[in-house]
């Protein structure tokens, strides 16, 4: 039963062995030139103005959570298209259809209980 896990083992150790292996090699024959320039932070070719470290408004993460939340909710409507068929096929076609609109009907609540709340405001 182990064995047929076998090619996943070897699978990971090959990785983890040229990854360590390209980062070693980079590192003892690589060219170390540092200078100010490169070490300076990277800012889509512009000069870097002010503090790195500045606090966001928290609306990025809300947006951000948000669009997680809902993102993630709207994975599971593929197994349940998929099922649906076998579903249709033993008579429970309409349970189902009754059981996504409730969860519909919860994300759709969620999503009007944010707006009113103004979380996706950019004012």
């Amino acid at each position: 039963m182990l064995i047929d896990y076998l090619p996943i083992l070897i699978m990971i150790v090959v990785a983890t062995v040229v990854s360590l292996g390209v980062v070693v090699i980079a590192r003892f024959l690589g060219t170390r030139r540092p200078s100010t320039s490169k070490l300076a932070p990277y800012e889509s070719g512009m000069t870097p103005v002010g503090m790195a470290w500045r606090r966001f408004p928290i609306k990025f993460y809300v947006t951000a959570m948000l669009f997680v939340i809902f993102d993630v909710e709207v994975i599971f409507f593929y197994p349940w298209a998929v099922v649906l068929r076998e579903m249709k096929g033993a008579g429970l076609a309409v349970f189902a259809l009754v059981e996504m609109g409730v969860f519909a009907a919860v994300l759709l609540l969620g999503y009007l209980y944010v707006l009113r709340k103004g979380a996706l405001q950019w004012d």
